[in-house]
């Protein structure tokens, strides 16, 4: 191909590359359709997302007891200061209302 022939068509005058496709998305999995066929018993009764539900909970990073008691200790201190800071603010408004208004 001349220079002319790539400038009008340059899609044409390179080869086309295929991208390999990952195995998973080459074609769509099947919904959960048979998903439960090798289990029996009261296995077979538990719903699939209940399932889903404790594999997930598996692969959860949890807390230590002590960074545990330390986010607690957090929590207990934050909202004691902002019932304090609550607090506060209510009697400020109360002062007002009562020495700016009612006059």
């Amino acid at each position: 191909m001349n220079s002319r022939q790539m400038r009008r068509h340059p899609v044409d005058a390179k080869p086309a590359k295929q991208r390999a496709i990952r195995p998973s998305l080459r074609a769509s999995r099947p919904a959960a359709v048979g998903r439960d066929s090798g289990r029996r018993g009261l296995a077979a009764l538990r719903p699939a997302w209940l399932e889903d539900v404790f594999s997930e909970l598996r692969k959860v990073q949890w807390p230590t007891p002590q960074e545990a008691w330390n986010l607690t200790v957090v929590v207990i201190v934050v909202c004691i200061a902002f019932g304090i800071a609550t607090g506060v603010i209510d009697f400020v408004f109360q002062w007002l209302l009562q020495h700016v208004v009612s006059r």
